[in-house]
């Protein structure tokens, strides 16, 4: 949770346009910028404040490092029935995997089922906006992406993997839809810098040190160390965790020919980028498939809603805290945030000011 006295809020619509501004500042047209902004705005909403406008600066700084071209030509390179790939032309993730989603989607229009991988793309934000969009067709929708290495396998202390994410999202009829949105290791980076901009401790099991001993301390990230697969430790399962992270790598960095592994561009603009890459740009992977292939929309609507009646009646613990359906959180954070605004940390809105000013743009800040 944020604390009270480090944060402001801003209402989502200012702070909305504000964003699409800076998008536009930097060479986005219109469109692309309106949608940039909306996958980060989706994000604060959501709760998700490591992955919105706290990102924002980065997109930019990537921007003037030449890493991110701001007027893509996004296009399908291969394609066969409902399986395709898609060239983001170094284009932000955060436009590049929702047109490539919609793709999929059009595709699960004529044939049941769409999947779409990507190379040649950045950083795309939270997965489950790109996932969500199936959910207007009742379709359910699947969204993943490689990123930066900041994970050592299972036995190992060397950075291979991202974080790397992977979504689903599938609707029901009287509740909100089941979204399943994590990343594969113990924890997304994104907290770490949460926990390091209020100058807090992280839970143990989340990272080791460069030399592979656990620490609590954020910081050490940033000194060489490394984040741990889900499951933390063999014995608690994170052979597991590194199986999925790979899962994600290989159909988003192998498959479509984007960089995989230790390879993968880092998000930081500050870190080079190694020569000899085997692949383009960092890479993703999105799905859609058509529910009324498998049964009667309502049907399994209405199964959907049986199981997560059932889930969330399940006896608890204790009376504190009882089970929650994935996505539910979010779902109610984004409806208060509707309400009383987006809390904004005050470092993230000096940074933000600091790029109204370069730019000449007003800010709700």
């Amino acid at each position: 949770m944020i604390e009270q006295s480090l944060y402001s809020t801003v209402i989502a619509d200012d702070l909305k346009t504000f964003t699409a501004s800076v998008f536009k500042a930097i060479g986005c047209n219109i469109t692309d910028a309106e949608l940039a902004a909306d996958v980060l705005i989706k994000a604060d909403m959501r709760g998700i404040d490591s992955h919105g406008v706290a990102r924002l600066t980065g997109y930019v700084r990537l921007y003037e490092n030449k890493r991110i071209n701001t007027q893509p030509n996004i296009r399908i390179v291969r394609e066969k029935g409902s399986v395709f790939t898609v060239d983001g032309d170094s284009g932000l993730g955060l436009v590049v995997a929702p047109k490539t989603m919609q793709i999929a989607i059009d595709k699960t229009d004529i044939h049941g089922a769409g999947f779409g991988a990507v190379c040649n793309s950045n950083h795309f934000g939270i997965a489950a906006y790109h996932a969500m969009m199936a959910l207007e067709k009742n379709y359910i929708g699947m969204a993943m992406t490689n990123a930066s290495p900041l994970v050592a396998p299972t036995y190992s202390k060397e950075r291979m993997l991202g974080t790397n994410p992977i979504c689903y999202a599938i609707p029901a009829k009287k509740y909100p839809p089941f979204i399943l949105d994590m990343a594969t290791s113990a924890a997304a980076n994104g907290k770490l810098e949460i926990a390091e901009r209020q100058n807090k401790p992280v839970p143990e099991g989340w990272l080791e040190t460069k030399n592979g001993n656990v620490t609590n301390d954020p910081k050490d990230l940033k000194d060489g160390g490394h984040l741990l697969p889900l499951g933390s430790d063999k014995d608690h399962g994170s052979h597991k965790g590194y199986g999925l992270g790979a899962l994600v790598d290989i159909l988003s960095g192998v498959l479509p020919g984007a960089n995989f592994g230790p390879w993968v561009p880092p998000f930081v603009a500050f870190l080079p980028v190694l020569e000899n890459l085997p692949g383009k740009g960092l890479g993703h992977f999105v799905g859609a498939m058509d529910v009324s292939g498998f049964d009667d929309v309502d049907v399994f609507l209405d199964r959907m809603d049986l199981w997560i009646d059932r889930f969330k009646s399940a006896t608890p613990v204790n009376d504190q805290q009882k089970v929650l359906i994935h996505g539910e959180p979010e779902y109610w954070t984004e409806i208060s945030r509707q309400i009383k605004g987006i809390p904004i940390i005050d470092k993230v809105s000096a940074d933000l000011i600091t790029l109204a000013e370069k730019y000449k743009i007003e800010h709700p800040f």
